[in-house]
Protein backbone atom coordinates (compact mmCIF):
# COMPACT_ATOMS: atom_id res chain seq x y z
CA UNK A 1 0.00 0.00 0.00
CA UNK A 2 1.32 3.70 -0.74
CA UNK A 3 1.22 5.59 2.40
CA UNK A 4 1.19 9.53 2.07
CA UNK A 5 2.42 11.41 5.27
CA UNK A 6 2.94 14.97 4.41
CA UNK A 7 -0.03 17.03 4.26
CA UNK A 8 1.05 19.62 2.62
CA UNK A 9 2.13 17.78 -0.53
CA UNK A 10 -1.09 18.48 -2.41
CA UNK A 11 -0.12 22.40 -1.88
CA UNK A 12 3.72 22.19 -2.29
CA UNK A 13 2.41 20.54 -5.41
CA UNK A 14 -0.37 23.02 -6.91
CA UNK A 15 1.94 25.94 -6.27
CA UNK A 16 4.68 24.20 -8.01
CA UNK A 17 2.58 23.28 -10.94
CA UNK A 18 1.78 27.64 -10.66
CA UNK A 19 4.74 28.67 -10.28
CA UNK A 20 7.24 26.13 -11.24
CA UNK A 21 10.46 27.81 -13.20
CA UNK A 22 13.60 26.29 -14.55
CA UNK A 23 15.58 26.45 -10.92
CA UNK A 24 12.82 24.30 -9.61
CA UNK A 25 10.68 22.25 -12.13
CA UNK A 26 7.21 21.16 -11.87
CA UNK A 27 7.08 17.49 -10.23
CA UNK A 28 5.98 14.55 -12.40
CA UNK A 29 2.42 13.69 -11.60
CA UNK A 30 1.50 10.28 -11.18
CA UNK A 31 -1.46 7.61 -11.05
CA UNK A 32 -1.25 4.74 -8.60
CA UNK A 33 -3.78 2.19 -8.13
CA UNK A 34 -4.32 -1.56 -7.15
CA UNK A 35 -4.74 -4.49 -9.87
CA UNK A 36 -5.45 -7.72 -8.61
CA UNK A 37 -2.22 -8.59 -6.37
CA UNK A 38 -0.11 -5.81 -7.24
CA UNK A 39 0.18 -2.30 -6.80
CA UNK A 40 0.86 0.44 -10.56
CA UNK A 41 2.23 3.59 -10.53
CA UNK A 42 2.51 5.79 -13.33
CA UNK A 43 4.67 8.66 -13.97
CA UNK A 44 4.00 11.18 -16.49
CA UNK A 45 7.81 12.03 -17.92
CA UNK A 46 7.14 13.10 -21.47
CA UNK A 47 10.64 13.82 -23.63
CA UNK A 48 12.81 12.21 -20.97
CA UNK A 49 15.76 10.56 -21.92
CA UNK A 50 14.77 7.02 -20.30
CA UNK A 51 18.86 6.64 -18.95
CA UNK A 52 18.32 9.94 -17.17
CA UNK A 53 15.70 7.94 -15.11
CA UNK A 54 17.05 6.44 -11.67
CA UNK A 55 14.74 4.39 -9.92
CA UNK A 56 15.38 3.59 -6.00
CA UNK A 57 14.06 1.59 -3.65
CA UNK A 58 15.44 1.66 -0.26
CA UNK A 59 13.96 0.35 2.84
CA UNK A 60 10.32 1.76 2.49
CA UNK A 61 10.88 4.47 0.45
CA UNK A 62 10.81 4.26 -3.53
CA UNK A 63 12.63 7.45 -5.41
CA UNK A 64 12.01 8.19 -8.74
CA UNK A 65 14.60 11.14 -10.45
CA UNK A 66 15.04 11.80 -14.12
CA UNK A 67 16.19 14.91 -16.19
CA UNK A 68 15.21 16.67 -18.90
CA UNK A 69 17.50 18.78 -21.31
CA UNK A 70 17.10 21.34 -23.84
CA UNK A 71 19.62 23.90 -24.70
CA UNK A 72 19.27 26.97 -27.31
CA UNK A 73 21.33 27.21 -30.33
CA UNK A 74 23.36 30.51 -30.35
CA UNK A 75 21.52 31.75 -33.16
CA UNK A 76 18.09 30.99 -32.05
CA UNK A 77 15.74 33.33 -30.68
CA UNK A 78 13.42 32.01 -27.72
CA UNK A 79 9.68 32.67 -28.27
CA UNK A 80 8.56 30.87 -25.82
CA UNK A 81 9.72 28.21 -22.67
CA UNK A 82 7.17 26.85 -21.28
CA UNK A 83 8.27 23.30 -20.93
CA UNK A 84 9.47 22.32 -17.71
CA UNK A 85 13.18 21.01 -17.78
CA UNK A 86 16.04 20.35 -15.41
CA UNK A 87 15.79 17.65 -12.13
CA UNK A 88 12.75 15.64 -11.41
CA UNK A 89 12.15 13.88 -8.14
CA UNK A 90 9.30 12.28 -6.46
CA UNK A 91 9.28 9.63 -3.46
CA UNK A 92 6.74 7.26 -2.55
CA UNK A 93 6.77 5.61 1.18
CA UNK A 94 5.80 2.18 0.80
CA UNK A 95 3.53 0.24 3.06
CA UNK A 96 5.19 -3.38 5.24
CA UNK A 97 2.42 -5.04 2.68
CA UNK A 98 4.46 -4.38 -0.32
CA UNK A 99 6.88 -6.45 -1.68
CA UNK A 100 9.58 -3.89 -2.26
CA UNK A 101 12.21 -6.93 -3.96
CA UNK A 102 10.11 -7.34 -6.86
CA UNK A 103 9.86 -4.05 -8.39
CA UNK A 104 9.41 -3.91 -11.97
CA UNK A 105 9.66 -0.75 -14.14
CA UNK A 106 9.09 0.32 -18.10
CA UNK A 107 9.29 3.30 -19.27
CA UNK A 108 7.06 3.66 -22.73
CA UNK A 109 5.63 6.62 -24.80
CA UNK A 110 6.72 9.05 -21.73
CA UNK A 111 5.39 6.94 -19.04
CA UNK A 112 7.40 5.23 -16.13
CA UNK A 113 5.13 2.51 -15.22
CA UNK A 114 6.28 1.04 -11.90
CA UNK A 115 5.22 -2.29 -10.93
CA UNK A 116 4.82 -3.69 -6.80
CA UNK A 117 3.60 -7.12 -5.71
CA UNK A 118 2.15 -7.95 -2.86
CA UNK A 119 3.77 -9.22 -0.43
CA UNK A 120 2.62 -12.92 0.35
CA UNK A 121 2.23 -12.30 4.21
CA UNK A 122 -0.05 -9.78 3.39
CA UNK A 123 -2.28 -11.76 1.01
CA UNK A 124 -5.69 -13.18 2.17
CA UNK A 125 -4.92 -16.47 3.40
CA UNK A 126 -7.06 -19.53 4.84
CA UNK A 127 -6.71 -20.81 8.53
CA UNK A 128 -7.91 -23.95 10.09
CA UNK A 129 -10.23 -23.69 12.82
CA UNK A 130 -10.97 -26.31 15.13
CA UNK A 131 -14.01 -27.63 17.42
CA UNK A 132 -14.56 -29.71 20.16
CA UNK A 133 -15.70 -32.27 18.25
CA UNK A 134 -12.72 -32.75 16.07
CA UNK A 135 -14.48 -30.72 13.32
CA UNK A 136 -12.28 -28.48 11.27
CA UNK A 137 -13.39 -25.58 8.88
CA UNK A 138 -11.15 -22.96 6.75
CA UNK A 139 -12.04 -19.85 6.71
CA UNK A 140 -10.86 -16.84 4.43
CA UNK A 141 -8.85 -14.20 6.70
CA UNK A 142 -7.37 -10.70 5.53
CA UNK A 143 -4.07 -9.12 6.90
CA UNK A 144 -4.52 -5.81 7.53
CA UNK A 145 -0.53 -5.38 6.19
CA UNK A 146 -1.58 -4.50 3.15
Amino acid sequence: MLMRTDPFRELDRLTQQAFGNRARPSMMPMDAYRRGDQFVVHFDLPGVDPSSIDLTVEKDLLTVSAERQWQSADDEEIVASERPHGSFSRQLFLGEGLDSGRVEASYNNGVLTVTLPIAEAAKPRKVEITSGGNQSKAIETESTAA
